[in-house]
């Protein structure tokens, strides 16, 4: 399993996600809040979801 990195998506603010793919998907953290736990999403959910944000920006 990879290691935790901050997303593309969070920009420049201390607000940020972090995100650690894997083969089965990927799981999402917020960083200031990492007890909390994490969302884990399947491959083809982590697919949709990123698909959906690029299109935010267009």
């Amino acid at each position: 399993m990879s290691d935790w990195h901050k997303s593309s998506y969070s920009g420049g603010s201390n607000e940020c996600v972090e995100v650690r793919e894997h083969s089965a998907g990927a799981d999402v953290r917020d960083t200031q809040n990492r007890e909390l736990g994490q969302l884990s999403f399947v491959s083809k959910d982590w697919v949709a979801l990123l698909s959906a944000l690029r299109h935010i920006d267009e």
